[in-house]
């Protein structure tokens, strides 16, 4: 268990009057599975950007661990599906990614598929799976359930149950009610 440490926090984007965020201090336990709510346009995922690295901002943000964020870019959508794994991930054991696909009832066929011909659903699942599999690191996942059905986000739901070390952004509450210990609100 760690920390990672905000403190007086400030951001404003470029070309705006009104910040984000104002000296926002707090801390966050990298063991939490986190859930971060607000109305749109309050700053959530522009929070998980600042944690990544994404912007300059004025204050600090210490930590640990690294940082991966979900969902990441896939510049080739005619890769296999493991070779995008692999090629943004080169540490990632077989074995284990295999393993997080059965949690999740994704077959092991589809990473020799192109990577742009798998439903939302099954991206989704595939690319959290090979975040999950990393160590030493605190996921930064916005919105995954866009493109699930109820029982595709009840299978979620519950592989991120099994879980620790991540804050989720998402509107569904009954989701985050299923996965998360802790709370914050963006007001």
């Amino acid at each position: 268990m760690s920390l990672i440490q905000v403190s007086d926090l400030s951001f404003t984007y470029e070309g705006s009057y009104m910040p984000v965020f104002e000296n926002v201090s707090f801390q966050i336990d990298t063991d939490w599975k986190l859930g971060l709510t607000g109305r749109n346009g309050r700053g959530k995922t522009t929070f998980l950007r600042l944690l990544k690295g994404d912007y300059e901002y004025e204050g600090s943000i210490g930590a640990s661990v690294e940082f991966d964020y979900f969902p990441f870019p896939v510049e080739n959508q005619e890769a296999d599906t493991l070779e995008v794994i692999l090629g943004q991930m080169p540490d990632v054991e077989f074995w284990q990614l295999k393993r997080e696909l059965s949690k999740l009832h994704v077959k092991e066929d589809v990473l020799y598929r192109p990577i742009g011909s798998l439903s939302h659903g099954e991206k989704t699942k595939v690319l959290l799976a090979a975040l999950f599999v990393r160590e030493n690191r605190f996921l930064l996942i916005d919105e995954p359930t866009n493109h699930l059905d109820l029982e595709g986000r009840k299978l979620l739901g519950e592989y991120l149950n099994q879980k620790k070390g991540f804050i989720l952004v998402s509107h569904d509450r009954m989701f985050l009610d299923s996965c998360v210990d802790h709370m914050r609100s963006i007001n």
